[in-house]
């Protein structure tokens, strides 16, 4: 806790990145994200990839966990052979967000995964993902919206009883759940939408992104969890 906050550590990747006369590789997070956990009365912490090795001791250091949404996960981390319209690779971030998850359930923080932090969440647990659905993204750049609805009794239920519309673009989805995981929420499609680790711990990914809608439930919910 920093002055009564919790601190929430937020995944962040390296991109090239241009500002004023500068063009350089930066270690970049949407601003939604710092926004969400602002609004949801926590502190943020940003988390560029750095050595795995490492992810134990930073997680040590914050109340809360959010792994960000961003590329597709390398389908060799699932035991899978790339599909034609699986994005490239990202294997430093790959190994330092898998090290932050695994050292997150191992310690109980509080963890939060969004979009490919859902699907990195279901892979840490030896799931797997299917590469490419359909309807998801209606515009290329563009974030669409589509209804959610809750598995009742569980916890992503409890912060969002209702069906929901939701700000959403992605074109993968958990496929086989990983060990332990449940679904908590879905599409009209089917497609799960949230998965959770049922037991003492909070853990919960979705698979749209709340950083860009106005609705705080479930990043308050990790902020609670997390104080």
């Amino acid at each position: 806790m920093v002055g009564g906050r919790p601190l929430i550590g937020v995944s962040t990747y390296l991109e090239s990145a241009r500002w004023g006369v500068w063009e350089l590789e930066a270690a970049l997070l949407p601003a939604g994200y710092p926004r969400l956990v602002r609004d949801a009365g926590g502190l943020v912490a940003m988390l560029p990839p750095d050595e795995p090795l490492h992810a134990a001791a930073a997680v040590a250091r914050l109340d809360g966990l959010v792994i960000a949404g961003g590329p597709d996960v390398d389908p060799a981390r699932y035991g899978a052979a790339r599909e034609p319209r699986t994005g490239p690779e990202a294997r430093e971030r790959d190994s330092w967000e898998l090290a932050l998850i695994d050292a997150a359930l191992a310690s109980g923080t509080p963890l939060l995964g969004i979009c490919r932090g859902m699907q990195l969440l279901n892979v840490a647990l030896g799931g797997t993902l299917v590469q490419h659905i359909e309807g998801h993204v209606e515009v290329v750049g563009v974030f669409g919206r589509h209804p959610v609805k809750p598995v009742p009794g569980s916890l992503y239920s409890r912060l969002v009883p209702e069906e929901t519309s939701v700000p959403t673009y992605h074109h993968q989805s958990v496929d086989r759940l990983g060990s332990g995981l449940t679904a908590s929420a879905h599409a009209p499609d089917g497609t799960v939408e949230a998965v959770e680790l049922p037991g003492p711990g909070w853990t919960l990914g979705v698979q749209w992104h709340p950083e860009m809608g106005e609705d705080l439930r479930v990043m308050e919910g990790l902020v609670r969890a997390a104080s």
